[in-house]
């Protein structure tokens, strides 16, 4: 005997938060740990960030947002990486990889081409405006009434974060923050359609 709708449904919200809460806690669990061993080794992680012009700096696109230079700029990214990447799941949760993909290439191209010689940026703040960028613009190109909302929501919570895209205080990466709201832009006209 087949399941009716409403049961269907509850079940299908309940895996899908399931996911949800698995993929950003070990998204979390994976920044969390890296800090500890980083830590443990006196920063020598920090290495593999994103070091401008280097070649050896190119592997920070992919490692830099996983390290943290301590406990407050970790604590800084935790909360909003949690709610917005579990905003963009809410709106399609097939594409919080690419979108993640997406913010951390142009938030790493961006840091590597235009930061200052010999810095290192690190940090997952990059992927964290991507996620702006993405829900800020998903409604717009979408033209969904539930994807407007959700940018709309995006806006009054969040919106206040746009400023850090433009250079201010010294030691923060602008450069990896616009570069990721730019690759979050461009996901988001990339995946129009949502579910």
């Amino acid at each position: 005997m087949a399941k009716p709708p409403v049961a269907r449904t509850a079940r299908n919200v309940t895996k899908s938060l399931k996911t949800q809460v698995s993929t950003l806690g070990t998204t979390m669990g994976a920044f969390w740990i890296t800090f500890v061993v980083n830590g443990m080794l006196g920063g020598a992680l920090n290495q593999f960030g994103i070091v401008p012009r280097t070649v050896s700096g190119l592997r920070g696109i992919l490692f830099g947002p996983f390290l943290h230079g301590n406990l407050q700029h970790l604590v800084a990214n935790t909360i909003p990486f949690l709610a917005l990447g579990w905003m963009v799941m809410l709106r399609d949760a097939r594409h919080f990889l690419p979108v993640t993909l997406f913010s951390m290439l142009g938030a790493g191209l961006f840091a590597w081409t235009l930061g200052a010689p010999g810095s290192v940026h690190i940090g997952a703040s990059g992927v964290i405006f991507g996620y702006l960028g993405f829900l800020l613009l998903a409604g717009v190109y979408s033209r969904s009434v539930a994807s407007i909302l959700l940018s709309l929501v995006t806006a009054a919570l969040w919106g206040g974060l746009v400023l850090g895209i433009a250079p201010g205080q010294a030691g923060i990466s602008w450069q990896a923050h616009l570069g990721g709201f730019i690759g979050g832009i461009l996901a988001a006209r990339a995946f129009r359609k949502a579910r």
